[in-house]
């Protein structure tokens, strides 16, 4: 019988070298750069309102400019991972940051709705760049403990999305559409820490090329049973971010208009509802390291359905109430997702990466562009009850393969 490789973290363009142990300062290096380019894309939503007001703009126009930004990195992202895969580039993380320095300078000068549109694209570039590699770098450095190191790193991208509509509502609500600029020295301080964190993905990319050849890391199921697994999971990842567009984009359009808050009220809110996301995200890797990721994802998009059948029907007290449990359970499911998809394809890290962070982006996008539409033929309290339903999308995780199980067998078929 052929040999079968299961580990998955073995790179297809360079020979494995021994597991290696955590490297924690570059895990929490490639966290924080997270942190900071995540904090600089959720100023483009946190600052929506401002936006509205100033251009005059309706909800159609609002999801316009998140599916600019969504699907420039929707539509690059696989490509960069699977260019990457080839030919492992380290220092494309501090060169993308650039990009979105440039969205962010444009952002706080653009007088028009194209400007807008330009510089939302341009940020979404740099999330272009920035994940696949990115991912990639927290798997090198998990030292085997990969649903742990994905946790690490998505936590960071988590609190900077919560953090960023907090220094919307403190920073640019009270000075104006011109303080974004002030944020572009977050970005240089995070080119700066990519600069350090390319370094090191270099010394490894070297250390792996000079190590012996080893077989190529080969999947033990088939090729119909892996692309029927990767499809549910996609649905799974449309069923979390269709559902996190509602909450990203148009919570504090829900709250406003629903129970007359004030901005900063609303953007404080949304952090309350982003800063569990950060927390759940932490669980969800470790979990799947220690129970199995399919347990994780199953409880993660499933068990989130009741709290958001509930969350059309509550107060302002309740709603605030149901959003923390809604960004606990739902969070803890990408880490799980990822790293289950990576073992479905071995030695395709920054193809998985790609696909499932530019898939993520696209829905988010689409969702924002859809539900934007919709709540102006409608309201905002039907997209709320519509999207209520959507992690009953999670039954599909029923139809996929315990990967721990199949690994196991394959090992002992060697």
């Amino acid at each position: 019988m052929s040999q079968v490789s299961t580990d998955p973290s073995t790179l297809a363009t360079v020979p494995a070298i021994p597991r290696a142990n955590l490297a924690t300062g570059i895990l929490l290096a490639i966290s924080l750069s997270h942190l900071l380019n995540d904090l600089m894309q959720s100023l483009v939503p946190a600052v929506y309102p401002i936006l509205k007001a100033k251009f005059s703009l309706d909800f159609g126009q609002i999801g316009l400019i998140s599916l600019t930004f969504f699907l420039t990195a929707s539509l690059l992202q696989p490509v960069v991972g699977v260019v990457t895969d080839r030919r492992p580039m380290p220092f494309s993380l501090a060169v993308g940051m650039g990009s979105t320095l440039a969205g962010l300078l444009l952002l706080s000068v653009a007088g028009s709705f194209g400007a807008i549109l330009l510089a939302a694209g341009l940020i979404g570039l740099g999330s272009a760049v920035f994940h696949p590699e990115s991912s990639r770098v927290a798997r090198m450095a998990s030292g085997g403990r990969h649903g742990l190191a994905q946790s690490v790193f998505q936590v960071g991208g988590n609190a900077g999305s919560a953090i960023g509509p907090l220094l919307a509502a403190f920073v640019v609500v009270r000075h104006g559409q011109g303080s974004i600029a002030w944020f572009s020295a977050v970005a240089l301080l995070a080119m700066a820490v990519l600069a350090v964190v390319g370094r090191w993905y270099g010394h490894r990319v070297a250390e792996r090329r000079r190590a012996p050849a080893a077989a190529p890391a080969v999947s033990p199921l088939s090729r119909a049973r892996v692309a029927a697994s990767v499809a549910i999971l996609l649905l799974l990842i449309f069923s979390k971010y269709f559902y996190m567009a509602s909450l990203n984009t148009y919570y504090t359009f829900y709250l406003i208009e629903h129970f007359g808050v004030a901005v900063d009220t609303a953007q404080l809110l949304l952090f309350v509802f982003l800063g569990s996301v950060a927390v759940g995200t932490v669980v969800g890797g470790p979990l799947g390291d220690r129970f199995g990721r399919k347990r994780v994802i199953w409880a993660s998009i499933l068990g989130v359905l009741p709290f958001t059948l509930a969350l059309p029907h509550a107060n302002l007290l309740w709603t605030t109430i149901l959003t923390v449990p809604i960004g606990l359970i739902l969070a803890s499911a990408f880490s799980a997702i990822l790293v289950y998809a990576q073992d479905l394809l071995p030695g395709r890290v920054g193809l998985v990466g790609g696909l499932f962070f530019g898939f993520a982006f696209g829905m988010g996008g689409l969702g924002a562009a859809v539900l934007g539409e919709l709540a102006d033929a409608t309201s905002i309290e039907h997209v709320y009850a519509l999207c209520a339903f959507l992690p009953a999308i999670g039954l599909l995780t029923a139809f996929l393969p315990d990967t721990r199980r199949t690994a196991a067998a394959a090992q002992g078929a060697r």
